[in-house]
């Protein structure tokens, strides 16, 4: 079945879990040419068997294949808690388009799409999710469970959240992060999806918020979500534009070629500031281009999940 047939023509996706299930498939299938191939039996239904426990489910078939003691899992098993957070506001839906595809995606439709994948593993590996939606309000809050119908109520919020739409919707990272940090009363991988793009008289705001997270031992995973060719090197073509900030309203009519340089000075700069802040605060700070595989972020999650457990 050809990707694209899996969405609709005008906005949203036809059927999200399918298309995740697809993108995760398709990554594990790329890891057995990749350093991570051992990561692969164990990902599927596996754990590595460690010494002193019970051999009584120990996988002797992929032992013959792998040379490896794996144990087999079971559906009551669950071994991590994940909370998946989404930036909501009116700059994630950019750029503004009516269809989507598996490589045309903006801000929101990649991270739904990337959010579903880390689901759609995390219920391979018999682990609880829950999920958070923000933007000027805290929209959606579902807590960590690990059953079918839970991850599938959760499925029907992302793809509500890609069609939402929101006109002039701020951004209050700082202020709804404390609020999550307040439901999440277990040990959990947190992992954030936004763009980062708030008055920087707030940046302050916004790490207190992250470093609240990390004091109640969450292990925190910052994807920072963006159109590299857009919004980092500010590729357009020199005719007249007006630039809309699509949150509050206000614009600049411009030629790209004139603030091209200064733009891609000073958004740089931003960028490796959150960079240094971030490992000060010892969080996982990913970027996160809306025009790349999900390879990166299927693989930072994997690499985290290891290390968290």
């Amino acid at each position: 079945m050809d990707l694209k047939e899996e969405l609709q023509h005008v906005g949203g996706f036809v059927n999200l879990e399918l298309l995740a299930k697809q993108v995760v498939e398709g990554f594990i299938a790329g890891m057995h040419k990749s350093p991570f191939h051992g990561f692969s039996a164990e990902f599927a239904e596996h754990k590595i068997y460690n010494q002193g426990e019970s051999t009584k489910h120990i996988d002797w078939k992929l032992f013959a294949k792998t040379d490896k003691l794996y144990t087999k899992r079971y559906d009551e098993e669950t071994n991590l808690r994940c909370h998946l957070i989404i930036d909501n506001s009116s700059s994630m839906h950019y750029p503004e388009m009516q269809k989507f595809s598996l490589h045309h995606l903006n801000k929101i439709s990649f991270s739904a799409l990337a959010s579903a994948s880390i689901m759609h593993m995390l219920k391979r590996q018999r682990d609880a999710v829950g999920l958070s939606v923000y933007s000027d309000t805290y929209e959606y809050y579902a807590p960590e469970k690990g059953s079918d119908r839970h991850r599938h109520m959760l499925t029907k919020e992302l793809e509500r959240v890609v069609v939402s739409m929101p006109q002039a919707k701020t951004t209050d990272t700082y202020t709804y992060l404390h609020h999550i940090t307040e439901n999440l009363h277990k040990r959990s991988l947190v992992i954030l999806f936004t763009d980062m793009f708030q008055e920087s008289a707030k940046d302050d705001q916004l790490f207190e918020a992250l470093r609240h997270l990390k004091y109640n031992k969450h292990e925190v995973v910052l994807f920072h979500v963006f159109d590299k060719d857009k919004e980092m090197h500010f590729n357009f073509d020199n005719t007249p534009k007006r630039f809309l900030d699509v949150e509050t309203g206000s614009y600049l009519n411009v030629y790209a070629d004139t603030i091209k340089a200064n733009y891609e000075t000073e958004i740089l700069k931003y960028f490796e500031a959150l960079k240094l802040k971030c490992a000060q605060y010892k969080i996982k700070y990913v970027e996160a281009d809306i025009n790349s595989s999900f390879d990166n972020i299927l693989t930072t999650f994997m690499v985290e999940r290891s290390k968290f457990l």
